[in-house]
């Protein structure tokens, strides 16, 4: 039997985000009705959010809240309105704080966000009977472990290295124990790397896009031989999407990724080819908290998900730039 959207209710956190609003947009096609939670903070400008979210102002089933999930009570506010409706569908948890290197610098906020702001999520759909719960876990939870890919989800992940890959292995570990004790099914997604339209600009594709275009130094952390299993914003969603259909078991974890890699250095050469500029390189050394290598075995999410990326760097790359290049135009638009 098939899984059908339309008619049922999720709550998205961080839904005016890069993939929240990607997976809104889909959701909204397929028929179902979306409530968007969302800080807008300024760990990047908030008008790239109210961008991503314009096109679903006078859709009867899109609802905005501006609300942090740290605040319980605001948060329980929201569930008082719409908790009736999630008990047929679900909660979408992709709110974060980010990144790993501003972890180092912001422990604490990444703590209280993203480990506070689960539980909150957590406690409300344990109190409002909410059946389904889908949270963005990373990558970052393998740690530097090249030897040890591509990564499987049941290899050792006790050994992190920095603030935020450890706050993502406890909010999985938090939800895994609310799925035990209150029958909460619970699907965490371990998120490889994913680019495309809307991508957050700190993030490397963005970032160099930017600055080759703009002409300015490219960092360059390390010797350029780091690789990174870059996944498309499309079949992120399919995985998405899979995931809040999923309903074999009460509690599994998934690699969404490309299930390839690519070197830095390669990364820059597309990004100059799809700019037709060269890029300035400013060597630097790796940073702490930083990685070797990023590798998704995504079998078992081909196997229970259906998970079937199609979108390798050398066509999704081109897609990203045409996006850049519009989002630039329309930008200088805007009043400052």
């Amino acid at each position: 039997m098939s899984y059908g959207y339309a008619g049922k209710t999720y709550l998205v956190t961080g839904g005016a985000g890069f993939i929240g609003s990607h997976l809104t947009r889909t959701l909204l096609e397929q028929g179902a009705n979306v409530i968007v939670v969302d800080e807008f903070n300024d760990f990047y400008d908030p008008a790239i959010k109210e961008h991503n979210i314009a096109p679903f102002a006078n859709n009867p089933r899109f609802r905005l809240y501006r609300q942090d999930i740290r605040e319980f009570i605001g948060m329980r506010d929201i569930f008082e309105h719409h908790g009736r409706g999630l008990r047929n569908g679900g909660i979408i948890h992709l709110a974060a704080r980010a990144g790993v290197r501003p972890s180092l610098k912001e422990p604490r906020v990444y703590l209280e966000t993203n480990v506070t702001g689960t539980l909150n999520l957590a406690e409300l759909a344990r109190e409002f009977k909410v059946p389904k719960f889908v949270f963005a876990s990373s990558s970052s939870v393998y740690g530097d472990s090249p030897q040890h890919v591509p990564f499987q989800e049941d290899q050792d992940i006790s050994k992190p290295i920095s603030p935020y890959a450890s706050t993502k292995i406890m909010g999985e570990n938090l939800l895994y124990t609310y799925s035990h004790l209150y029958d909460l099914q619970v699907v965490a997604l371990r998120f490889f790397t994913v680019y495309g339209a809307g991508q957050r600009p700190d993030l490397a594709i963005h970032k160099f896009t930017r600055l080759i275009d703009e002409g300015k130094p490219v960092p360059m952390f390390g010797d350029g031989s780091t690789r990174r299993d870059y996944t498309y914003i499309d079949d992120i969603i399919q995985g998405v999407m899979a995931a809040i259909a999923f309903e074999r078991s009460s509690y599994e974890i998934f690699n969404l990724g490309e299930s390839q890699t690519t070197e830095l250095h390669r990364l820059i050469t597309l990004i100059e080819e799809g700019l037709g500029k060269k890029a300035k390189i400013e060597r630097q050394p790796m940073q702490p908290g930083d990685v070797s290598v990023t590798y998704a075995d995504i079998s078992k999410a081909r196997l229970l998900l259906g998970y079937n990326p199609k979108t390798q760097i050398a066509e999704g790359l081109p897609k990203f730039i045409e996006w850049y290049m519009n989002w630039k135009e329309m930008r200088a638009l805007l009043p400052v």
